[in-house]
């Protein structure tokens, strides 16, 4: 069974100006004359970190990573109070993306990602097909209203009733019929104890349920104030519009991938993208390869998921 690749460190590292008062975080690993290849962290908000570039091969590939707005080494950092979300959205970060391509002077890459990472990954190749070798995902989401309301409005509780206790205790009873919305003001209040209470609430519920196995230390990391605040914000903003995607886009365009060579990984156990979006995403799909994992939730570090992904990784860098 595959597993990481040895840790590296980035060869460069920058700071990229995208517009609206935003500066992106990137850098680039293994071989600079390597298959350039893009990973995509998931969240929204989560940030990209070390464990990223350990999924390609460094001597065959040029890694880069990046923080999306508003997270990571990002900035605007979004656990500032008065950080304005209106220039974060899908459709700003596709544009980062090609900004940061081009800033690079690549012209076609390798694109990973998993969780949100895939939907931007999926949102990504819809719109440049041309500029995407292969496509490697991971934990298939598609902000549908099927999949926000499964994860946080209380389908997943009928499976963690105990830690989903802890998710609704910062919200008033009765506010705990649209959580979601709830959260959003929470999230947004003057008071800052009242913020950090549900952004670590909000983080708290999400690190817990996304593997098989509880991982304490993912849990000390999402819980973190500053990153717990800005990651329940960004991933709140992005849910309340669903992506501003229209219904079904990214599943309904899927033709447009149909030339280009794909992996698709899914866990069994995957508790925050349930496995119904993957596989209506491999019918939209055909021409991609399809992995159930059978004993993986939703992380890619987990033994079966890490090893399909680098299985994938290895097979295009030929």
């Amino acid at each position: 069974m595959r597993t990481f690749y040895p840790e590296i460190e980035p060869y460069e590292t920058g700071m990229l100006e995208v517009g609206d008062g935003q500066s992106i975080y990137w850098e680039a690993s293994g071989n600079p004359d390597g298959k350039p290849a893009v990973y995509l962290h998931g969240g929204p908000g989560g940030g990209s970190s070390p464990k990223q570039r350990r999924v390609f091969d460094p001597e065959k590939y040029r890694i880069v990573l990046f923080d999306q707005r508003g997270c990571g080494r990002s900035t605007p950092h979004a656990s500032e109070a008065d950080a304005d979300l209106a220039t974060n959205t899908t459709w700003h970060l596709v544009a980062d993306i090609e900004k940061l391509r081009e800033h690079l002077g690549i012209d076609r890459w390798l694109v990973c990602g998993g969780s949100w990472g895939s939907s931007l990954a999926l949102a990504y190749a819809e719109t440049h097909p041309d500029r995407v070798t292969e496509l490697v995902l991971r934990g298939i989401f598609t902000l549908r209203p099927v999949e926000l309301d499964w994860f946080y409005e209380g389908g997943a509780a009928a499976i963690y009733p105990d830690l989903w206790e802890e998710f609704i205790a910062p919200v008033p009873v009765d506010e705990r019929g649209r959580l979601i919305e709830a959260y959003g003001r929470l999230l947004h209040d003057p008071d800052q104890a009242v913020r950090e209470r549900a952004g670590v609430a909000w983080s708290t519920w999400e690190s817990s349920t996304i593997t098989l196995l509880q991982q304490p230390e993912t849990i000390a990391r999402f819980t973190e104030p500053s990153f717990a605040v800005a990651f329940a914000r960004i991933e709140n903003h992005y849910f309340t519009n669903r992506g501003w995607f229209e219904p079904n886009q990214l599943i309904r365009d899927a033709d447009r991938l149909k030339d280009i060579p794909g992996v698709i990984v899914q866990g069994r156990y995957d508790m925050c993208t349930p496995a119904f979006t993957a596989w209506e995403l491999h019918q939209a799909w055909p021409e991609a390869d399809f992995r159930l994992i059978p004993d993986a939730g939703h992380t890619f570090d987990e033994p079966g998921n890490l090893d399909a992904i680098i299985e994938a990784t290895d097979r295009f860098a030929l």
